[in-house]
């Protein structure tokens, strides 16, 4: 494991020999090492996918669109009418839920997996994530700069490992809201207006680092697009109340908050053997997307267009969500061991509750030093959290 640049405090914890682990009897037992390159190329798993996976129908991308702000409108109409303290908490989980699924409809439109068309692309993805309160172009270039670098701990954008030399230096307060639910759960806003720690940019502003000077003219439309919904929930405010606009649509964006930041999450973090990072020379492309993780959500990987299927997602960005299912089908035999089955969910997807909790005591920073790296836990804080 020495010639992958493994850090050294982390040799000790992997498989000897390559791959084998000791046995009493001294003979050597083999363990799949997620960390080893893989025996495949991109382009099996690829050839392995049908064809017309890749194909992008732009009237059933509408139709989902449409069928997510009819049950949006709907469960709005409900509220108003019943207006009782019992609906409102059904509401308030049902409509968040919804809030999330329209982010992933739009999320397709920045992968252009809505359509072939870049302009039905731009314009759908506008509308979708103004309403939630989403800078379009500002998202669509960080997550692409997400997708091209992941698993890398020096350039990827989502949900990055800190070093362990920046983490140290973080006053305890950052610590804990990083890693004590729920404080991690509702940072997407902060993400968007300050990124992560150690980075620097806004999602608002065109002159940021994250974006090329030639995108910048993308920002000004997208935070246009957002200060436009944003005046408009500040007039429903004035026309109606506070109260009501902030319990139609503000609890709800609260919980869309929520999903995006678990799910995201759970994408890259929390499986029973941790998965590795890299930087330098070790990582490509292929390696990094295979550290990506699915997830079952139950009833909900339906109603958020089945993103919990997420490695070929990561790989394949340009396939649309309705084929992700099969496409993952088709390619695990070329995966192998690489790809990680997903935990059954129940009807509610409980059981990545204790998922969350016991990777965010545990993933806290990774090595400085090192081309394959794994998360390390800063026993201090994690003491102080369990008590």
């Amino acid at each position: 494991m020495g010639s992958l640049g493994v850090s050294e405090d982390l040799k000790d914890a992997l498989p000897v020999n390559g791959g084998g682990v000791a046995v009493p009897d001294g003979s050597v037992d083999v363990e799949f090492d997620p960390s080893a390159p893989p025996p495949f190329r991109i382009a099996e798993i690829r050839a392995a996918i049908p064809k017309h996976c890749w194909v992008k129908n732009p009237w059933r991308s509408l139709s989902y669109v449409l069928r997510d702000f009819i049950v949006v409108a709907s469960l709005m109409a409900m509220a108003v009418y019943l207006d009782n303290w019992v609906f409102w908490s059904v509401y308030w989980a049902a409509q968040g839920t919804m809030f999330w699924a329209i982010f992933v409809l739009g999320h397709d439109c920045g992968h252009g997996s809505f359509s072939d068309s870049p302009l039905l692309n731009s314009v759908a993805g506008h509308i979708l994530h103004s309403f939630i309160l989403v800078p379009y172009h500002g998202w669509r270039i960080s997550h692409r700069t997400h997708h091209q670098n992941h698993g890398n701990v020096e350039r990827d954008e989502s949900w990055v490992p800190l070093n362990e030399s920046l983490y140290k230096k973080l006053d305890y307060s950052t610590k804990f809201l990083r890693f004590k639910i729920p404080f991690p759960l509702l940072a997407y806003p902060v993400y968007l207006i300050w990124r992560s720690p150690g980075k620097n940019g806004s999602h608002f502003s065109p002159f940021s680092d994250l974006f090329q000077p030639e995108e910048r003219m993308c920002i000004v439309i997208s935070t246009l697009c957002w200060s436009t919904m944003a005046s408009l929930l500040v007039y429903l405010c004035i026309v109606f109340s506070p109260l009501l606009v902030f319990k139609l649509y503000g609890v709800p964006l609260l919980i869309f908050v929520m999903w995006l930041d678990l799910v995201t999450y759970l994408h890259h973090h929390g499986y029973d053997k941790k998965v590795p990072w890299y930087r330098g020379k070790e990582w490509n492309y292929l390696r990094g997307g295979l550290t990506t993780i699915d997830r079952d959500y139950g009833i909900i990987n339906n109603i958020h267009h089945d993103i919990g299927t997420h490695v070929i997602h990561h790989l394949f960005p340009q396939i649309p969500h309705y084929h992700l299912i099969e496409a993952t089908k088709a390619a695990k035999p070329v995966l192998g061991k690489y790809y990680r089955e997903p935990k059954k969910s129940g009807l509610i997807p409980f059981h990545l509750i204790p998922v969350l909790t016991k990777s965010m005591s545990e993933d806290h920073y990774v090595s400085d030093e090192g081309e394959v790296v794994f998360y390390q836990t800063d026993r201090d804080i994690s003491s102080k959290k369990d008590a």
